[in-house]
């Protein structure tokens, strides 16, 4: 019984740290998109650097990682 407790206090540390980082990554990213060197690619080639589309990608599905396993954790 206290081995389920400590697991699920464990899973709920995880989830928060994938939601922290994920919001961190998207601020982040739409940073890196407003920045000159994302607006000297998106002159050339239509889109915003790597940097800045990874981080908004892994940052989103960190994000929303985080927000799914602290909703199945409240059932």
């Amino acid at each position: 019984m206290a081995t389920h407790a400590v697991e699920s206090g464990l899973n709920t540390g995880l989830f928060i740290i994938l939601l922290v980082v994920g919001v961190v990554a998207l601020a982040l990213g739409v940073n890196a998109s407003d920045s000159i060197g994302s607006d000297f690619s998106r002159l050339f080639t239509g889109q915003p650097t790597d940097k800045a589309l990874w981080l908004l990608i892994g940052g989103g599905v960190s994000t929303l990682a985080g927000l799914i396993g602290l909703a199945r954790g409240r059932r």
